[in-house]
């Protein structure tokens, strides 16, 4: 059972706030009854109309994009800045996707694009720590002593961070700067950045690899791929949701 504005939300006839508008305004129906109270919740079973018209579900879309840089994670922007979402508008997405968290408007790399916002919600929830592996050239020559900070945990202003796993991958002498595989599954606002700016080695460069077991080789800068069956289950194994897999079709995916 679900919310009534969240499955008029999802099926892309309206944003949550306005389908709740739609309610209280007498302009759904559930079952051929006009309802106006906020909580009420419905099942797939249920005949939802709004305006008289029948509302469907939006299928489930995921997708991984390798983000540029100059672009920003989100749906749309007040500066009107590219977003990754006009990626997959220019090639013919219409869902209404979303990222699941965010990557900073310099950073590049592995993004999930969805319209399933309780994988997202799981993915991002910090208690399941989905592994994110970044690539970081930095600022100076990055030693072992450097490494045991990151692989132990960072101090930074009003936290402290998880044992990342951190290895030097190489180092460039002539321009004094370094190259750090970190692999970290908190999401924190800036986290590597202000990590490495911790440990005296400000990034220069920031490349996210993988998002859990996801990685964006063999696609170019701004381009995606819908993801497979198999690694949407994936993802929501890892995310230790296992149950829900029973409520979604698949196999029409």
């Amino acid at each position: 059972m679900e919310r009534l504005q969240k499955v008029i939300a999802r099926s892309g006839k309206a944003s949550r706030r306005k389908a709740e508008q739609m309610i209280v305004d007498g302009r759904v129906k559930v079952n051929h009854k006009v309802v106006t109270e906020l909580g009420t919740k419905v099942s797939h079973n249920d005949l939802v109309e709004v305006d008289g018209v029948k509302i469907e579900s939006e299928e489930k879309v995921y997708f991984i994009i390798n983000k540029p840089a100059g672009c920003i994670s989100a749906v749309k922007d007040d500066l009107d800045r590219k977003v990754v979402v006009d990626y997959l508008r220019e090639k013919g997405v219409t869902e209404r996707v979303f990222p699941v968290g965010r990557l900073d408007y310099d950073v590049t790399g592995a993004l999930i694009i969805t319209n399933d916002g309780d994988l997202a919600n799981l993915l991002m929830h910090p208690n399941n720590e989905i592994d994110k592996v970044y690539l970081v050239r930095c600022d100076g020559i990055v030693d072992s002593s450097d490494l045991m900070k990151l692989r132990s945990g960072i101090e930074l202003d009003d936290y402290k961070t998880s044992k990342a796993k951190a290895t030097l991958v190489s180092v460039d002498k002539k321009n004094k700067s370094s190259q750090v595989r970190i692999t970290i599954h908190e999401g924190k606002y800036h986290q590597v950045k202000l990590m490495f700016d911790a440990i005296g080695h400000p990034v220069k460069k920031l490349r996210r690899e993988k998002y859990a077991f996801l990685d964006v080789v063999g696609l170019k800068p701004g381009e995606f791929r819908r993801l497979k069956i198999h690694e949407v289950k994936k993802l929501y194994v890892q995310a230790k949701f296992k149950d829900k897999l029973k409520h979604y079709d698949l196999r029409k995916y």
